[in-house]
């Protein structure tokens, strides 16, 4: 599918959920994100730049073809011969056989006396002369020691490299917008419970003002009661503004104005990941596999200075007084070849060659490190989820157990048997439990989009 298309399927999805009026769900989020977010925009562009260095360095394989215009007037007598000869234009005039045959036409003997040392005026002394030249030069490597073979190899492991960068920012944008939508969903789940114990709070309210007014209990209650009304009306107001915030942030994330979304059905995703899926998965893996394997063909790089080196050229070219005048009639041709060898140069190819071992064997030994600690942090990730999910059910049975004691006080204190301060109190901690239940549930849910993360996205 094409940019264009997709960013129109794009448009298509996110009309049709204004058009039904329901939120935007995470599926088609997904496909917008892909098409929309700036940052993988970037890393899409960065992706296409490397494709360019890759074809660069292949390009030097093939060698260069240069047409060459030259255009000139001069009186000097070298370029003048020079000009003449390479447009074959010189005759005997051009040479000063005028002045040599007027010794042999009857010239008086001291004037011809020397006729060999004599300087001829035509070539010394020549008019101007102008010089149009069209030249075709081809020159190609023919071996560089497997130079240009290792630097086109190196450019297409660093264009996999960054194909690597853009399906990471890939992973990570759909990790944030996937964390946010499960986010959304934990904090929806907590507004309606804070909204079910702010309708139990505003009953007891009622009653207790009822009871007020009968003298069945004291102002200080119905106060605190008040008191405590206004403190999950600003844990509710809170959370609304929190929602505002996700919402502005997927936004951004997808690069359009987001409203409305459809929560997910769970408010955590799954986490069946295993530690094999992450070490066949994991990009900084593959890209350190990518970096070794540059760092082989560096050392084929640091051997080349070794080997000699041999290219070759040809050139076709025609010239004249005359811009592309008689162009056949003064063509001319050559071919040829160089060898040039480096014999001695202090031993810095040697060093060179050392050194490029040496970081090839660092690299391995890095990669090999970098496995390790890549097991080490899905080892680490598993236990806080496992930690996490123990946590989340004590707290789930520690919030139903809170709801009830509530229920039970608030019964106990319209028959007079409890205090509104114990009732405060049980709403306090039932307040409580909802809070830490819902953060101790997005710390799970980080944990597992974490592995997500670690592993490119594969679930």
């Amino acid at each position: 599918m094409t940019t264009l298309s997709r960013i129109f399927s794009a448009s298509l999805l996110i009309g049709s959920c204004q058009l039904m009026g329901a939120g935007l769900s995470l599926p088609a989020a997904l496909e917008i994100l892909e098409t929309n977010n700036l940052e993988i925009k970037t890393a899409t562009l960065d992706l296409q730049s490397a494709q360019s260095d890759t074809s660069i360095a292949k390009g030097y394989n093939y060698g260069s073809l240069d047409l060459t215009q030259s255009a000139m007037r001069s009186n000097e007598a070298g370029n003048v011969f020079g000009f003449k000869l390479s447009s074959r234009q010189a005759d005997f005039g051009d040479f000063g056989f005028s002045d040599f045959l007027a010794c042999q036409s009857g010239t008086p003997p001291a004037y011809c006396s020397n006729v060999l040392g004599k300087q001829p005026t035509d070539l010394n002394y020549p008019g101007y002369q102008n010089y149009f030249q069209t030249k075709l030069t081809y020159t190609v490597p023919l071996f560089v020691g497997g130079k240009l073979s290792a630097y086109s190899d190196i450019a297409q492991k660093m264009e996999q490299i960054k194909k690597l960068d853009a399906d990471q920012m890939k992973t990570e944008k759909r990790y944030e917008l996937r964390k946010s939508y499960y986010d959304m969903a934990l904090l929806q789940s907590s507004i309606d419970h804070m909204k079910t114990i702010h309708t139990n709070i505003t009953t007891l309210e009622r009653t207790t003002q009822m009871m007020v007014q009968e003298g069945y209990a004291k102002k200080v209650d119905f106060l605190e009661v008040e008191a405590r009304k206004a403190n999950v009306e600003r844990s509710l107001t809170e959370m609304e503004a929190n929602k505002k915030l996700l919402y502005h942030y997927l936004s951004f994330l997808l690069n359009t104005p987001v409203t409305e979304i459809e929560l997910p059905s769970h408010d955590y995703p799954s986490s069946a990941i295993s530690e094999n899926d992450v070490l066949a998965n994991n990009t900084d893996l593959k890209k350190a596999a990518q970096g070794l394997e540059i760092r082989d063909r560096m050392v084929d790089v640091a051997y080349a200075p070794f080997l000699p080196q041999v290219g070759a050229f040809a050139e076709a070219s025609s010239a004249d007084d005359t811009f592309l005048g008689n162009f056949n009639e003064h063509k001319a041709y050559t071919v040829g070849a160089k060898l040039s060898w480096n014999l001695f140069n202090g031993g810095i190819d040697k060093n060179t060659l050392e050194k490029a071992r040496i970081e090839k064997l660092k690299t391995t030994t890095q990669v090999e490190l970098a496995k390790k600690g890549i097991t080490l942090q899905y080892d680490k990730i598993r236990t806080e989820i496992e930690s996490l999910n123990a946590q989340v059910n004590s707290l789930e049975k520690e919030l139903a157990l809170s709801d009830e004691i509530y229920k039970n006080y608030e019964g106990r204190y319209h028959e007079h048997l409890a205090s509104m301060s114990d009732v405060i109190i049980k709403q306090s901690q039932q307040i409580e439990k909802v809070l830490n239940l819902q953060m101790v549930k997005n710390q799970r849910n980080e944990r597992i989009f974490a592995l997500e993360k670690l592993s490119n996205g594969v679930k």
